[in-house]
Parts: C-alpha cells; structure tokens; sequence
C-alpha cells in the first residue's frame, strides 16, 4: 500500500507563482497579527529574516515567513504514508505527510503531520515546516574563491539509530548523498557536499530528521570568520 503512495507523491512542487499565489496574497494583506513578533514585522520595524535568527525568536504564525520569503519559497511533498492504530472498533488510519520548504539561499525548514484526510496532512505539514525554517551557513572547501558551495565544516545530524555526517567537498563533486538528504540539501542551497550515513536509513521519518539536524548545527561551530567584532543590535522585542 506504501508503494501506491510514494508513486502519487513522487516530485511534487509547489510553486508560488500559480493562481493560487493571488488567494494567498489576499490572505497575507488581511493578516491581523496575534503576537508581538507579528504586529512588529508588519508595521516594518524588522527588516528581515535574518533579524529574527540573530536573536533567536520564535516564529508563531507563518504570515511572517511568508512576508519576508513569499516569491521565493519552494515545497516539495516528500513522502505519504498510511499509519495505523488499533482501537476497540478495528483499525483507525491516518495518514502522515512530510514537508520541505526554501528557497535554494539558505534557508531549509521540514514539517511532518499526521491527519485523517491526505489534503489535511500536507496543507499541516506545510505549515509545519514554514515555522520550522531555519538558516543553514554555506562555507568553502579550500581556498576562499567564489561565492560559498558547501557546507563549512563536517557536521553530523543524528536521529534514532540514524546518524547522517555532511562532509566538505570541492567545487563540481555535487552532492554525493542519498534521495532524502539530497532533496534537502538542495533545498537549502549547497552545491557540492559529501554526505556519510549509518543506522537503520529505511525510516523515512529518521532520515530526514537527522539531515535537518545535520544542516541546522553548522551554525553550532564559531569559526574565525565569525570571530570579528560586530556591532550590538537592539532586541525588536525590546522596541
């Protein structure tokens, strides 16, 4: 029955130049925001995503994503899946939908949600991983030529038994890494990475846990590049 499902959702992309962008345009203008984050991205006084990063805020409502990221948003449904539970009436299934959402300029976010209807568990899924976005740091390998390619330093992502490593590679490797770590790696913007895993892969779930672990730790290391001296920002929460 899975194999019916990964068939059906096999490469789909949501792009968010459609019709469908004019309803969501309409929804974002008559946003009345619920939290203090919200009302200050609105009235403008944060200026950009990477603002929000800077100090660590938690994101509530994906208005805000969508404010900052709206044209440049990609998604892909990565898998569905059928879960089962047993009940005194017989067996309940619902289904389990996985999510991925950037814009190839690093930023990554995954979502997972389970529902009863397939259209329920992805329209959750998607807004999952919207307040789940996080920003992946892209480094070099060797000399400091060009735009960054790759990720900085090996970082590994762990999830289960399911252990991911993401190695530095150089200019043309291309990302050397299984279907599930691929798609997000691409999706947050790497051209070039060396990717070794180990545990129980198979679990879907697991995988793509630990790449999104693995591509969220390579801000856990302050390399020199970071060490300069910079100037102190005020808190937009302070405002």
């Amino acid at each position: 029955m899975s194999d019916t499902f990964e068939k059906k959702t096999e490469k789909r992309f949501f792009d968010n130049k459609n019709p469908k962008a004019n309803e969501r345009d309409n929804k974002t203008k008559d946003w009345i925001p619920i939290t203090k984050l919200g009302r200050l991205v609105k009235q403008g006084k944060i200026g950009s995503i990477e603002q929000i990063f800077y100090f660590s805020i938690p994101v509530k409502e994906q208005e805000i994503i969508d404010h900052f990221l709206r044209n440049h948003l990609k998604d892909e449904v990565l898998k569905i899946m059928p879960v089962q539970k047993q009940t005194r009436a017989g067996q309940r299934t619902r289904f389990k939908a996985f999510v991925i959402i950037g814009d190839f300029n690093r930023h990554i976010g995954l979502g997972i949600k389970t529902a009863k209807e397939i259209a329920s568990a992805i329209r959750g899924a998607l807004l999952a991983s919207k307040l789940s976005i996080i920003q992946a740091r892209k480094g070099f390998w060797g000399g400091k030529e060009g735009s960054p390619h790759t990720v900085p330093m090996k970082v590994t992502g762990k999830c289960g038994s399911v252990r991911l490593r993401c190695i530095p590679a150089p200019k043309g490797a291309g990302i050397v890494a299984a279907r599930i770590p691929k798609k997000l790696l691409m999706l947050a913007g790497y051209q070039d990475v060396f990717t070794s895993s180990k545990g129980y892969t198979r679990t879907f779930g697991n995988f793509a846990k630990a790449t999104f672990q693995a591509i969220y730790s390579t801000y856990d290391f302050v390399t020199p590049d970071l060490w300069a001296s910079q100037k102190l920002i005020e808190n937009p929460l302070s405002l």
